[in-house]
């Protein structure tokens, strides 16, 4: 295994167990204590984890976006709740923009008993689910794919989203606060967003319960541009009511 690999695999595993130490690395990479040291003081230093006795634990700045296919077992139960009571949202006959994400994600896949609808995403994954299925007319933005998040970013992208006005927009965000607004890790998929939200009737956003409160680096949004939030029950009821009382109809799976 390459070191760059190793090292991303560190990441990885921290960034699932928060924390974790050298011994357990040692062992699972099949590497010396010596190895994983040595990699775990050059992550130190690019700002990745922090190095704790005899270990390290994850530190997330508001740049670093945890990769997909970890996001993708996380809160997965959650998220399949949110994506069901999200797609009751939809209509026959809508046009829907459905961002890309793990949550957007399961949204696609609960839209079977959906007629007539016309979905426009940047996401590989959400085009793979709906690519067969009768009821929906699927149009894939284009664009440069991002290909560690399966996603369609750049101009083009950002140019399909405007040529078109939808009833509904459905985002997935790094975070939503409210005074912050909604924010997200990467920039060149902030600047999608904002196309997608521009030319919607309504804006809903679909986030887990980690979400709420959060913000990260890039901004999408006002939180004025939000008609809808839907969540999970989580005990997230304080961030919640504050987002009530700024005008956010929130809908509890």
């Amino acid at each position: 295994m390459f070191p760059a690999e190793r090292r991303k695999q560190i990441l990885e595993l921290i960034e699932t167990r928060n924390s974790i130490s050298v011994a357990e690395l040692s062992g699972i990479l099949d590497v010396s204590d010596m190895t994983i040291r040595r990699d775990l003081r050059i992550l130190s230093n690019e700002g990745l984890l922090e190095r704790v006795n005899g270990g390290a634990v994850s530190r997330r700045g508001r740049s670093y976006e945890p990769a997909y296919r970890i996001r993708a077992i996380e809160q997965v139960k959650q998220k399949e709740i949110i994506g069901q009571r999200a797609a009751s949202l939809i209509q026959d006959g809508d046009s829907v923009a459905l961002d890309v994400g793990t949550t957007t994600l399961e949204l696609a896949k609960a839209l079977s008993g959906t007629s007539n609808l016309t979905v426009i995403t940047a996401s590989l994954p959400i085009a793979t689910v709906l690519r067969e299925a009768p009821n929906v007319r699927l149009i894939l933005t284009g664009g440069i794919v991002r290909k560690e998040e399966h996603s369609l970013v750049g101009h083009i992208a950002q140019r399909t989203y405007e040529e078109f006005h939808v009833d509904k927009a459905f985002i997935g965000v790094g975070g939503i606060h409210a005074e912050a607004g909604l924010t997200e890790y990467n920039l060149e998929d902030t600047l999608v967003k904002k196309a997608m939200i521009a030319n919607a009737g309504k804006v809903i956003v679909v986030a887990d319960s980690q979400k709420l409160g959060e913000i990260c680096f890039a901004h999408i949004a006002p939180l004025s541009a939000v008609d809808m939030l839907v969540t999970e029950d989580s005990g997230s009821m304080d961030t919640i009511q504050l987002l009530r009382s700024n005008g956010v109809e929130v809908i509890i799976a």
